[in-house]
């Protein structure tokens, strides 16, 4: 499959939620970082927010993603894929609602992928993080 055919399925799969079938397109070991403040990492009300190596922790990323919205209230528009060979670049926003607090965002994003031998080998996520810690904020 090529770069564009991996994200296009990877994108897919992200939209219908199975944690298990999305986390098949991750190498077993990828280069996975969110662009947040490390002392923000894995803090209690956003535990998916830190840095991942394996295929089971890109599982566990979108159940603890899932476990912490309101699955009626997600949307993500993708605005653009941008694909150089085995790099790829997703531009868009996130809509969601966060559990605890009821309280919706927007979150503009861009997500550089890179995939080798059909599997997603570096997920880096580059997000508007103060909409999301506000969103999440129960003070």
């Amino acid at each position: 499959m090529s770069t564009r055919d991996v994200v296009q399925e990877l994108l897919r799969r992200m939209g219908e939620g199975d944690a298990r079938r999305i986390a098949e397109l991750y190498a077993d070991d990828a280069d996975w970082k969110l662009d947040w403040p490390e002392a923000e990492h894995g803090r209690a009300a956003t535990p998916w927010i830190r840095h991942r190596v394996t295929r089971a922790d890109a599982e566990a990323h979108y159940r603890e993603i899932a476990e912490h919205h309101v699955p009626e209230a997600v949307d993500t528009v993708v605005e653009r894929v941008l694909v150089d060979g085995e790099h790829a670049v997703v531009l868009g926003e996130i809509r969601q609602t966060a559990r605890t607090t009821g309280r919706a965002y927007r979150s503009r994003f861009a997500l550089h992928l890179t995939v080798e031998g059909g599997l997603v080998t570096r997920h880096h996520v580059y997000e508007d993080s103060l909409a999301v810690a506000q969103a999440f904020d129960e003070g």
